[in-house]
This record gives C-alpha cells, structure tokens and sequence, in this order.
C-alpha cells in the first residue's frame, strides 16, 4: 500500500485515519520501505514556503532515510537558498549545437531522472532549416550520424519565465518563482492534476507515471529539496537549473556536458556575467514571445 496526499485527499478518511495514526505510533516498515511514522508525516507535512526552519530539517532526514531505504544508498538533500543578487538566466548558441543530445544525458545523470520512463527534461528538436515552426519539429531523430544536412537543431527546457502561465494554473500552489528567477516545485505538495502542463507553453512539464528506476551505483547523492531529490510517482518534474549546483556557484550540468560550448549561463544581474555580454552584443530571441510569458532562456546565433 502506497499513500499520497492525493490519495488521501480522494477517499481517506474516518476510520481510515484512526488506523493510520495508531499504526504511524508503532512505526513499523511499510509503504515501500518507508516507516508509517514517516508516511504520516510526509502526508500532512505543510507547504514548503510556509515551514518552519525545524520543519524543513524535518522534512530533509526524512528524504535522506527513504533513499537509503528505497535505493540502499546514502544521499544528502540540502536547503540551499538563492544567492542574494542574483537572477539566472541562459542563452544557446544555435549555431553551435550539434545535436548530440549530451545535454540530455548530462542532465538525466544530475537530476536522477528514471532510466527507463525516458522522462527528459530537455528535449533536442530537430528542424528544417531556415524554419522555426515547432509543430513541426523532429522529437525523436535517430540518425547513424548528426548533423543532418539541411537540418539544425533547438534543445528546449523550462524557460523559468519571468511571467510563468504554469504557476497561475496549478490550483495547490505547489509551483512558484523563486528570489533568483527559478521556478520550482514543491513535489510534496503537487498533487499530480497535471493542469500545469497544459498552461506551459513549451512542453517543459512532465508527469511521473512510474517511480524512477535508477541504479543504485548511478544515483546522484547530492541533492536539493527543490532540485534533484528522489521524487515519488505521480507528481510533475520539470528543469530548475540544477538548483543543487547553482546556488553553490557551479554551473548546470547540460552546460558542463555540451561539447561545443553552445551554452552560456550565468546571473542576469552581474554586467560583467557572459551571459549579459551576450543580451548585449548578439541578436537574440526567445521562444513564443509573443506570449508575454518573459522566458530567461535565450537564443543566438554566430550569423
């Protein structure tokens, strides 16, 4: 038996309650490796934005004990706030991208992403060249080798909009823009409506149908409570900009990954930063800007 807040809120109740509070005193193992008494506090534990400092240590010894118990493995999940004057932003040089998709896998690795759900947070569109229409972009090109002749190619993740239409839509408050411009998710506290990805306009959302199958010896242990942290099935994922790393001064993994240097990241606020260099010297556009959604995700090229 497995328990979500979700679930809870469609049919426990009653009785069903009182059983829960007497077995979550025993705290026996169950759901999945994790004790009763930590199933109980994970399915009222109160909204991220809204817990106390005591609260979120709470919350984060409790991360760490499921992974040991779910994966055998030892991980910390940290609290790392935003870094005061400081926005994120990033920019890609289409002219530079290959293809390769090494983005992908770099960023599956970090975000300890499922291996076989093909859950991907960054997806590499294929295009004709000299087109920009999305709709009829190439997912899932398979070529022996790229680039194709007469093709180029678009990766696309969340955008971290200034004006994000996924944060108006989500009914539980569960996503929200941080200090530093990421948009983060409270994966505890989604409820799994999915009515967040059908206000993105740039497939940047995705649901977790399964848990995530990931090799004990692969998983990432350093995580982020907003970031990369084991997450349970049946909630939305999505990019964060590697939380865990940048709010440390590291860069995301897609960019250490990226073997032609396409990709620029840096602070938004910082005129010295390359990626304001950038903003200030190339020609640059975003995606659907049309819809006043305010990307911080930016695309030049040398030309």
């Amino acid at each position: 038996m497995k328990l979500s807040r979700r679930k809870f809120l469609t049919g426990l109740g009653g009785a069903g309650v009182a059983a829960l509070g007497a077995s979550a005193a025993v705290g026996t193992p169950a759901w999945g490796g994790r004790t009763l008494k930590d199933a109980w506090s994970a399915l009222f534990q109160d909204h991220y934005q809204r817990m106390t400092p005591e609260e979120i240590q709470d919350a984060l010894d409790r991360i760490e004990r499921n992974a040991k118990q779910g994966f055998g493995v030892d991980i910390t999940c940290e609290n790392t706030p935003p870094l005061p004057g400081v926005v994120f932003g990033y920019a890609l040089n289409i002219s530079k991208c290959q293809g390769y998709r090494e983005c992908v896998h770099g960023c599956i690795r970090e975000n300890n992403q499922g291996r076989d759900s093909q859950l991907q947070y960054i997806r590499v569109l294929e295009m004709n060249r000299g087109s920009m229409n999305l709709n009829a972009s190439n997912h899932y090109y398979d070529p022996e080798t790229v680039p194709v002749k007469g093709k180029f190619y678009l990766p696309v993740q969340c955008m971290q909009c200034d004006n994000p239409p996924c944060v108006k839509a989500c009914p539980v408050g569960a996503t929200w823009k941080e200090p530093d411009g990421i948009v983060a998710i409270d994966y505890d506290w989604c409820i799994g409506c999915r009515y967040c990805m059908v206000a993105c306009p740039y497939w940047a959302r995705h649901f977790n149908w399964t848990t995530p199958e990931i090799p004990a010896d692969e998983i990432n242990p350093v995580t982020h409570y907003l970031g990369n942290r084991p997450r349970p099935r049946g909630v939305v994922e999505k990019c964060h900009f590697c939380t865990q790393r940048v709010r440390k001064g590291r860069q995301p993994a897609c960019m250490e990954a990226c073997p032609t240097g396409a990709r620029i990241f840096g602070n938004l606020l910082d005129p010295a930063s390359e990626i304001r260099y950038v903003l200030e010297s190339k020609t640059v556009f975003r995606l659907k800007e049309e819809l006043g959604t305010e990307p911080k995700f930016w695309y030049f090229t040398d030309r």
